[in-house]
């Protein structure tokens, strides 16, 4: 399964495109800044990323877009389980 979406990146604002791909059960995270260039692996993926990848995964869910229970689950505990970042303040 694959999910596509662009957004800004944190250091220079440059317009990126992002790749969440699942294989063999884990997700891996993909960027490029041009079409038609290589992606290149992300090796820590932002809390930003894995919400924007759970939104597109909620938001297919209903529509039976190959998304499953188990998926939903997954990274849902990856939310929880990760830090808020600094930007935001405390709860």
């Amino acid at each position: 399964m694959e999910i596509e979406w662009t957004d800004a990146d944190p250091e220079s604002e440059e317009k990126r495109f992002v790749r969440a791909e699942k294989f063999a059960r884990k997700w891996h995270f993909k960027v490029r800044f041009r079409r038609r260039t290589n992606w290149a692996a992300v090796t820590n993926p932002s809390r930003e990323m894995w919400e924007t990848l759970l939104d597109a995964l909620e938001r297919r869910y209903p529509r039976r877009e190959g998304v499953t229970d188990e998926d939903l689950k997954q990274v849902r505990a990856v939310v929880a389980g990760l830090k808020p970042e600094e930007s935001e303040p405390p709860e």
